[in-house]
C-alpha cells in the first residue's frame, strides 16, 4: 500500500508518527510523511533499510498575521496564545493535500486530530481517511461523541460539567478534570479562535468524518474503554498499540547523551528521578524555581530536562547548581528522554503526564509522580493513580499551584518510601504490556490488514 501521514505541529505528535510511519514500512508499505521543512529536519535519521519506502513531502507555512516568522511547531511559540495562528497556518495545507492527492491517489490518509479537513479533502479522490488518535481510548471517551464535541446535542457548556464523569460513562469512573482544569478549558483556545474553531470542534469533526478510528493504546490495557468509544462512534475503533519509540542507535550518537550516560553510569540502580515536562509545556518561572527546590528537598539524585520558561531564559533558585552538584545533572534544553528513562539507575519520573511521556516512562517500567499541566494530562493522571502506577504532586484546589515540599514528598514516596513498594513493582509489571514488543507488532499487523482489506478502490 501508499499512506500518507498527516500529523500536527507539534514535536510531541511529528515524533510518534514517525514512529509509526517506520513500523508500517517495516511491513513493506511505502509512506507519505507530510510535514515542514524545519520539522523535518528535527526528526530523527531513518534507519537505511527504510529510508526507501518512507517519503518526506514538504509543506511551507505561509505568512500568517502574528505568527512568529520561522515559527513551523509549537515548541516555536513563546505563548500558548499564539497557537491558534499556528493552527491557521496549518488549515492551509489542505489545498496542497488536495493537490497530493490529485497528483497520487494514496490507499490511506492517517491524519492527525489538528486535520479534521482531511476526510473532506480525501472524499473527492475516493481516498479512505483513519483518525490516528495520540490520546488514548479512555481520554477520547471521556470527551465524548462527535455531536457533544462540536457544540450539538448534549454539549458541556460549564466548567462544572467537565468535573465530574460524563453521563455516557457506564462504570465507575475516576477520570475527569479537577475544577482548576475544568476552568482552564474555559479560556481561549476552547472556544473558535482565530482559526476558526475549537480544539473541540476539531476532534469531533476528525471522529465524525473518518471512515476508521486508530488509538494509540491496547485492549490489553483498557478494553472496557475501547467497547465504550466503539458505541459511542459507531464506527470501528482499532488498537495501534503504544509503539514506543525504537531502540537508540549506538550509544556515540551524541555528546549531550554521552554526558548523562557517565553520570548515571556511576549511580546505583534505580536511584535516579528523570523529571522532563514534554515539549508544549510552557512552565512559568515561579513553577520552574518549586520544581528545582523540590528535587533539591528530595535529596534524591536526579537528572532534569529543564527548559526555560516561555519567552525568557530561566531563572534557577540562588545556589541551587552549587547546592546540588554532584547530586544532579540539569539539561538546560534537551535530554535523550528514551535513553534516559532506559538507563538501569533510573527509577521515577516526575513527569506531567503526556501520553507520549507515559508510554515512555511505563514501557521503561518507571514509576510515575504526576505533575499534569495542561490538556489530557490530568485525566491521564487520574487514570494512572487509580491504576495504582503514579501519584499526584498535590495541589492547591482554588488555582493549581504546587509547593516545592508537595514534589519532594511526592518524589519519595515514588521512589524510596515504603508506601510506594506496590506501586514500583506495579509500575514493572506494567513494562510488560507497554513495552512489549511482540503486543506492538501484533497491534499494527491487525491494523494494517484492516486497511488493506478496505483500501482505495
Amino acid at each position: 500500500m501508499h499512506i500518507v501521514i498527516l500529523p500536527w505541529l507539534a514535536l510531541g505528535h511529528l515524533l510518534p508518527f514517525l514512529e509509526l510511519a517506520k513500523r508500517i514500512a517495516q511491513h513493506g508499505h511505502r509512506v507519505s510523511f507530510l510535514a515542514t521543512p524545519k520539522n523535518i529536519s528535527r526528526l530523527p535519521a531513518l534507519p537505511p533499510h527504510l529510508s526507501s519506502l518512507i517519503r518526506f513531502v514538504e509543506l511551507l507555512v505561509p505568512p500568517i498575521e502574528h505568527l512568529p516568522h520561522g515559527a513551523e511547531a509549537s515548541i516555536d511559540l513563546l505563548s500558548d496564545n499564539l497557537r491558534p495562528y499556528l493552527r491557521q497556518a496549518f488549515d492551509t495545507f489542505q489545498h496542497e493535500l488536495s493537490a497530493l492527492l490529485r497528483r497520487t491517489p494514496p490507499d490511506w490518509i492517517l491524519f492527525d486530530y489538528a486535520a479534521y479537513w482531511a476526510p473532506r479533502a480525501a472524499a473527492e479522490f475516493g481516498v479512505p481517511c483513519a483518525f490516528v488518535s495520540l490520546f488514548d481510548a479512555a481520554v477520547l471517551s471521556f470527551l465524548g461523541p462527535p455531536s457533544v464535541l462540536m457544540g450539538g446535542e448534549g454539549a458541556r457548556t460549564t466548567p462544572e460539567q467537565f468535573a465530574e464523569p460524563p453521563a455516557w460513562v457506564p462504570f465507575e469512573s475516576t477520570i475527569f478534570y479537577k475544577p482548576y482544569e475544568a476552568r482552564e478549558l474555559f479560556e481561549p483556545g476552547a472556544v473558535p479562535d482565530a482559526s476558526g474553531v475549537s480544539e473541540a470542534y476539531r476532534f469531533g469533526k476528525s471522529m465524525q468524518d473518518c471512515q476508521l478510528m486508530a488509538i494509540r493504546s491496547c485492549k490489553e490495557y483498557e478494553e472496557e474503554w475501547y467497547d465504550l468509544l466503539g458505541k459511542l462512534h459507531k464506527q470501528p475503533v482499532i488498537p495501534l498499540g503504544f509503539f514506543p519509540p525504537s531502540p537508540p542507535e549506538a550509544e556515540s550518537e551524541n555528546r549531550a547523551w554521552s554526558r548523562i550516560r557517565q553520570w548515571l553510569d556511576e549511580l546505583n540502580p534505580g536511584s535516579v528521578v528523570y523529571a522532563a515536562f514534554g515539549s508544549e509545556v510552557k512552565l512559568r518561572n515561579s513553577q520552574l524555581q518549586e520544581i528545582a527546590l523540590g528535587l533539591e528537598q528530595s535529596l534524591l539524585p536526579f537528572v532534569w530536562a529543564a527548559r526555560a520558561p516561555a519567552g525568557s531564559h530561566a531563572t534557577l533558585p540562588e545556589g541551587f547548581m552549587e547546592r546540588t552538584k554532584g547530586r544532579g545533572l540539569v539539561c538546560m534544553d534537551w535530554a535523550p528522554q528514551v535513553r534516559v528513562l532506559r538507563h538501569r539507575s533510573v527509577g521515577g519520573f516526575l513527569t506531567h503526564a503526556g501520553w507520549n511521556s507515559i508510554v515512555e516512562g511505563l514501557a521503561s517500567g518507571r514509576a510515575l509522580a504526576l505533575l499534569p499541566l495542561m490538556f489530557d494530562q490530568g485525566l491521564n493522571a487520574r487514570d494512572l493513580v487509580g491504576r495504582g502506577v503514579g501519584v499526584e504532586v498535590p495541589r492547591r484546589e482554588e488555582d493549581g499551584a504546587f509547593t516545592a515540599d508537595g514534589i519532594a514528598r511526592t518524589l519519595r514516596l515514588v521512589m524510596v518510601e515504603e508506601e510506594g513498594e506496590a506501586l514500583r513493582a506495579k509500575a514493572k509489571e506494567y513494562a510488560k504490556v507497554f513495552g512489549d514488543e511482540e503486543t506492538n507488532d501484533r497491534c499494527v499487523r491487525q491494523f494494517l490488514e484492516h486497511l488493506e482489506d478496505h483500501r482505495r478502490r
